[in-house]
């Protein structure tokens, strides 16, 4: 085979090659690549080389050059300490790739398990973590890089402090030692990992929340502190400015650093998000991220995860084009090649894996609507219908039908929905409030709705959580619009039902100490939770708390008052009563409210349809992607729309 050697000296940025140097430029695509991808100098028989300040990308590049001219790369003697450690490393990464391997496959050294398992026992005091968590905190322990695939309700956060317990105890001088989490989340995610801490080591932590509620100059200070707490949590957004704080926090403190929610880093494009997570990577003592969705549109959504894991080195083989390619055709034989390259680095539990007892999916309960709701459905669903069928331009036609897909399900929830301005809610489906123009007329027709009558959903919910509280069960009703929310709390209470709201609006806690005066999403949770709880319902938004809140160990009844097209975030609502943790023999139960004949009975086969296709994904791939699986609004969903339209008025 032939050789090409590695030359360089300290305190430059050159890099020398020796060795076959003719070899690179006989072959076309070698040199096409070297020509593309180097700075570089032909002098006698060597190259010089420009590092361009990155040595480890540098010298991955001349390896793949290495490749095309199917040569071995040796390092001479003659080498920096930086490319000693890049050296060092990849002898290092080649061995953990093969023994990270063998854990994950369940074939590992069983004594030195045996003394994880009594090490985390010990010091994971109240928490015993079911066979797959141990082997996955066992894993992440390991490696101390790695990436946590597995479905929500699987506990992630749980296996997490598996591997801290045990890598916190470890003797001080060990290379493995951490004694300080980083963790960077969603706001909403702040409490449950503080509330999950405690309920595993059965005592509070020591905690920082660096919110909006801490000025920049006080985060700033707190990372520059010499004896900062035991968990610190950030948010996505606050990453970008706090870089060089951070920086020298991670190089100060022996801290593993957690991406929850990860797939907010999937950004290849250079955002602020990505970019500044990306940039304090190669300075933490362990690096995990934990994501249910790894690749929620493509293979490219990879990229950044393994990018963050392993910053030194090029565990995906390929480039973010080539990934977009490969999630075009799942028949790619690129794909076997890719996750194979990242198959020892991530662990993944299914739910199926779980042993949950099976949830109740009730039949949907049709509810016909009352005389002036019936009305004002009919006439808007007529004018509207008309304009989706009929309508040729493209662009034109997508925010149309998002804006009329709105109002019809509002209407056939609650017509006074219909007073609150269409332009509200063009975030909430992405479509060009200008474009599309309101009927001004037909919101001066329902003005008078709310003292004419009470929604039929309305009725037939409190019904239903009338039945559930007399058998002192607790319910969680999931709305999509924020005024049905706050109408449907006003009703209940009304009823004499109390009851508590989590939406976007529903303020997150500073984790300061306050009065006790103000409404936190952890307060509403906490009480919730209580035996004495003084209620038993809460209203919630899936789009804004899915994510991040768990009520399965006191709440076995989820109602949908209403639900979009949006196929993710109605598995990840039913995720928050069924997850993890339900004793043998609970029953779940999912009821459903679909008002008669209207856009509710589409909706509901069509996210039937789509939650049967999700769950195969997730079941059946070591990686699930997601693209084309229509999580929201596509054009089948419309196309059914229109179908049942037509066959409905046919018969009339």
């Amino acid at each position: 085979m032939k050789k090409l050697c590695l030359e360089s000296k300290e305190n430059s940025n050159c890099l020398i090659i020796t060795g076959d140097i003719d070899a690179i430029f006989s072959n076309r695509r070698a040199s096409r690549y070297l020509k593309d991808n180097l700075q570089f100098l032909k002098q006698d028989s060597s190259l010089i080389i420009d590092s361009q300040q990155d040595i480890n990308k540098t010298i991955d590049r001349i390896k793949k050059i290495c490749e095309y001219t199917c040569s071995e790369l040796i390092y001479s003697e003659r080498v920096s300490d930086a490319v000693n450690q890049y050296a060092i490393e990849e002898e290092k990464f080649s061995e953990f790739a093969e023994k990270a391997r063998l854990i994950r496959d369940n074939h590992c050294n069983r004594e030195d398990f045996q003394r994880f398992i009594d090490s985390v026992s010990k010091n994971l005091k109240n928490r015993s973590l079911y066979e797959l968590q141990l082997l996955s905190a066992y894993h992440l322990a390991f490696s101390q890089n790695a990436c946590n695939f597995s479905v929500p309700g699987a506990g992630k956060t749980s296996v997490v402090y598996g591997a801290f317990a045990y890598l916190s105890n470890l003797n001080p001088e060990d290379k493995k030692y951490v004694n300080r989490l980083l963790i960077i989340s969603p706001l909403s995610a702040f409490g449950p990992w503080e509330i999950e801490y405690e309920e595993c080591f059965g005592e509070k932590p020591s905690t920082k929340r660096l919110n909006g509620a801490v000025s920049v100059d006080e985060k700033k200070q707190y990372l520059y502190s010499q004896n900062p707490a035991k968990i610190t949590l950030l948010s996505y957004a606050s990453v970008s400015s706090l870089k060089e704080e951070l920086i020298y926090f991670l190089r100060n403190n022996k801290v593993m650093v957690v991406l929850d929610e990860a797939h907010k880093i999937k950004n290849t494009s250079g955002g602020p998000t990505a970019a500044g997570v990306l940039a304090i990577a190669k300075f933490c003592s362990a690096r995990v991220v934990l994501t249910g969705t790894p690749a929620p549109n493509g293979y490219e959504d990879l990229y950044n995860l393994y990018k963050f894991i392993w910053p030194t080195k090029k565990v995906i083989p390929y480039e973010v084009y080539q990934l977009k390619d490969m999630s075009k055709n799942q028949d790619d034989p690129r794909v076997d090649t890719l996750l194979q390259a990242i198959e020892p680095f991530f662990i993944r539990v299914k739910k199926s894996d779980l042993g949950i007892p099976v949830a109740t999916e009730h039949d949907p309960i049709v509810i016909p609507m009352g005389q002036t709701q019936r009305r004002i459905y009919d006439v808007i669903e007529k004018k509207y219908m008309g304009d989706i069928v009929s309508n040729r331009d493209n662009r034109f036609r997508q925010d149309l039908v998002k804006a009329r897909l709105i109002r019809l399900m509002q209407a056939a929830t609650n017509p006074n929905l219909l007073k609150v301005p269409l332009k509200n809610f063009a975030s909430f489906e992405n479509f060009d409030p200008d474009i599309v123009e309101e009927d001004s007329s037909l919101i001066n027709d329902i003005m008078q709705y709310s003292s004419n009558e009470i929604p039929a959903k309305f009725v037939k919910a409190k019904e239903l959580i009338e039945n559930i509280l007399q058998e002192n069960g607790k319910v969680v009703v999931w709305a999509i619009y924020v005024k049905n929310i706050l109408d449907f709390e006003a009703y209940l209470i009304s009823c004499g039902i109390p009851c508590k709201t989590l939406y976007g609006a529903t303020p997150v806690s500073s984790g300061e100490e306050d009065d006790g005066t103000t409404e936190t999403r952890e307060r509403i949770i906490a009480e919730f939770h209580q035996e004495d709880s003084s209620f038993r319902v809460i209203i919630a938004n899936p789009f804004a708390v899915s994510e991040s809140i768990s009520l399965h160990k006191v709440c076995h009844n989820a109602i949908y008052m209403e639900r979009s097209f949006n196929a993710a975030h109605f598995i990840q609502s039913k995720d928050r009563i069924h997850r993890y943790g339900l004793k043998p023999g609970t029953e779940t139960n999912y009821y459903y409210l679909l008002s008669e004949d209207s856009v509710d009975n589409v909706i509901h086969e069509r996210l039937i349809e789509k939650e049967t296709r999700l769950r195969e994904i997730i079941e059946s791939m070591p990686i699930p992607l997601f693209e084309n699986a229509e999580l929201e609004t596509g054009d089948n969903d419309i196309k059914a729309l229109i179908a049942e339209y037509v066959n409905r008025t046919k018969k009339m």
